[in-house]
């Protein structure tokens, strides 16, 4: 199999070669790529040498890969890699991967570079159904694969192995033969974008006023899981909510530990422990979830513990979290529904300036029983807000 020589968009795509070595050297001690790949790590000038002289040539010559490097046309300088990184006998299935050198990112490189080879693939050695994987989490990876004309199929379960031995998450997506590479989805500025963005990063902490101090609004901590559990067992929380009753400490580790990290991950929403203006003790929890299928869309829930209520500390932190749903995540409308007669939780929500809707019958299902539950919504064309986010 021979190795192509593309140029597209200011860019050279071409066989690896011996020379390239420092260069690979030197992008692969960027942390998301040890992070997000497969790299070694420590990465040595030893294992780029490998890569480029021994590696890359084998894939070529045994017909099992193609592996690119991405350079600028004018320069000649790295910019990244993208190619196939298996590629099955008859050639009809293929995978491609890709990175990006931490100095050439923000310039459309990426796609760019995968939407080229993805063509090549297709139309040169014929690949029918050309695969992308990428552990979850990876949102800039998946950015690029949307931006390239994949259509996400789902997650596989335990798909990749970690450094430490052990089994994790991958979104799996497909490009089929006919489809387009230029589906004009998912640009700067759009809702997929601008939540890569922000799920990309650590969780944000955000910050309001109540009449007794300001609050911060901040990713759950151990520290959390106590106060947790004893509020999930408040007889008003119960009465309210599907938390499990009774709430074991058990519980409250599992939503701490792996639920609430869990959603970040996926870039599927938040949770924000609101911590008291005095101590930043737990004084309540907020959670923005995004709809898994209409951007626009989000909804929220929120518990307080009986310590916190009648304090103004619900309603501006629903507040923040509206506004940072609408501001760094693209978010027009989120929805609110409680039980019908939970007056408390109703209050909250007309405070933080949710419009009252009205009444879906057997909306909700709470313990075993569908029950009629309120809504109400708030747009992102509405009321300014007070809310605000730091990284």
């Amino acid at each position: 199999m021979e190795a192509p020589k593309i140029s597209e968009d200011g860019l050279v795509i071409r066989a690896w070669r011996p020379q390239d070595a420092a260069e690979v050297e030197r992008a692969c001690q960027d942390p998301d790529i040890q992070r997000w790949t497969s790299v070694p790590v420590p990465y040595r000038r030893e294992h780029a040498d490998f890569f480029v002289s021994e590696l890359a040539p084998a894939h070529w010559k045994n017909g099992t890969g193609a592996p690119l490097g991405v350079f600028d046309q004018a320069t000649g300088e790295l910019v990244g890699s993208s190619g196939l990184i298996a590629l099955s006998a008859d050639r009809a299935i293929a995978e491609i991967g890709y990175w990006t050198a931490p100095w050439a990112r923000g310039r459309g490189s990426a796609t760019a570079a995968t939407r080229a080879v993805a063509r090549w693939a297709i139309e040169e050695l014929g690949v029918r159904r050309l695969v992308w994987r990428a552990e979850v989490g990876n949102h800039a990876s998946r950015l690029v694969a949307l931006r390239c004309g994949f259509t996400m199929e789902g997650t596989a379960r335990h798909d990749v192995q970690d450094r430490d031995g052990g089994r994790r998450d991958s979104w799996v997506g497909s490009l089929l033969s006919g489809d387009p590479t230029d589906p004009g989805v998912a640009g700067p500025g759009s809702p997929e974008a601008r939540r890569a963005a922000a799920f990309s990063r650590p969780q944000p902490d955000l910050f309001a006023a109540t009449p007794t101090g300001e609050i911060k609004l901040r990713p759950l901590e151990e520290r959390d899981i106590d106060p947790i559990t004893a509020t999930s067992n408040d007889p008003e929380t119960v009465r309210w909510t599907t938390i499990p009753h009774p709430y074991r400490r058990d519980h409250g580790e599992g939503f701490v530990r792996d639920y609430a990290t869990g959603v970040w991950l996926r870039g599927a929403g938040a949770l924000f422990a609101i911590g008291d203006p005095v101590d930043d003790a737990y004084a309540g929890l907020m959670e923005l979830r995004l709809h898994p299928t209409r951007a626009a869309l989000a909804d929220v829930g929120f518990v307080v513990p009986p310590q916190a209520r009648g304090r103004g500390f619900a309603s501006a932190a629903l507040a923040a979290v509206c506004a940072w749903g609408f501001t760094a995540l693209g978010v027009h409308r989120i929805g609110w529904w409680a039980n019908v007669g939970n007056e408390a939780s109703r209050r909250v929500a007309e405070k933080a300036g949710f419009t009252f809707e009205g009444t879906n019958r057997a909306y909700l299902d709470h313990r075993g029983e569908r029950i009629d539950a309120w809504t109400a919504a708030l747009l992102a064309s509405d009321v300014p807000f007070n809310g605000k986010a730091t990284a």
